[in-house]
């Protein structure tokens, strides 16, 4: 999902579209993540625990160019 944002955003060329493809990211792995959780069930709470862990894990450790948080890479 994250290279096909990421193509979509770099076609675009603009900063809205740049800001709309971080949100669209972010909001898949984290409100992916807070749905499997609300399921109660202890294979989607851990599914969405590690979803969301995850994604912030990488998006620390590569300062957000695998997560679409990091500007510079649509430069």
């Amino acid at each position: 999902m994250n290279v096909v944002v990421a193509l979509i955003v770099i076609a675009l060329e603009s900063p809205v579209a740049i800001g709309a493809g971080a949100a669209l990211l972010a909001l898949g792995a984290l409100g992916g993540g807070v749905l499997l959780a609300l399921q109660r069930k202890p294979w989607a709470l851990g599914l969405g625990l590690g979803l969301m862990i995850g994604w912030a894990l990488a998006s620390i450790v590569t300062a957000g160019f695998c997560t679409g948080i990091n500007p510079g890479l649509y430069a």
